[in-house]
């Protein structure tokens, strides 16, 4: 069945790219476009998703460090304070 009738995205292929790794609609948008244009798949996609393993979400949520970036964002304003 189609997910995503602006690209032709199937169910099988949002499964195939979330056994690839992607975890979330925005990398399943990534992996394929589904959900770039209209929108009206995008519940869909997170319904397909749902709550399976995932290995990044699984670090994540067991309290894994935050992305570089995220730390890089954090630490700034402290070391802005430190020299003033």
């Amino acid at each position: 069945m189609y997910v995503c009738s602006c690209f032709g995205i199937t169910e099988q292929q949002v499964r195939d790219h979330a056994d690839t790794g992607a975890c979330t609609p925005r990398q399943i948008a990534s992996a394929c476009k589904a959900g770039t244009d209209c929108g009206g798949c995008v519940r869909r996609i997170q319904a397909l998703l749902g709550r399976s393993a995932c290995p990044r979400r699984e670090l994540i949520e067991g309290g894994a460090p935050e992305p570089l970036g995220a730390e890089a964002d954090a630490v700034e304003p402290a070391a802005l304070s430190e020299a003033a």
